[in-house]
């Protein structure tokens, strides 16, 4: 999927940059990149993945976290 950015009137380079940039993380292109960079063995995405997966539900089955007040 390419992206694409026109030039706004009156604007740098370097807002043109910053666009593109924000752009490529909301289509998680820089996540993937990242993810690609190296090789990852089939088992060791799948323990990545059991990982995650536990600690979201450590994480739901905590509730969600309210903010105590300090004591005085």
């Amino acid at each position: 999927m390419a992206i694409r950015i026109k030039a706004r009137s009156g604007e740098s380079a370097e807002q043109m940059m910053r666009r593109f940039k924000k752009l490529c993380e909301k289509e998680g292109l820089t996540k993937d990149i990242k993810r690609r960079a190296y090789y990852e063995k089939p088992s060791e995405r799948k323990q990545r993945a059991m990982r995650k997966s536990i600690k979201r539900v450590q994480q739901l089955s905590q509730g969600p976290v309210v903010p105590r007040r300090p004591s005085r």
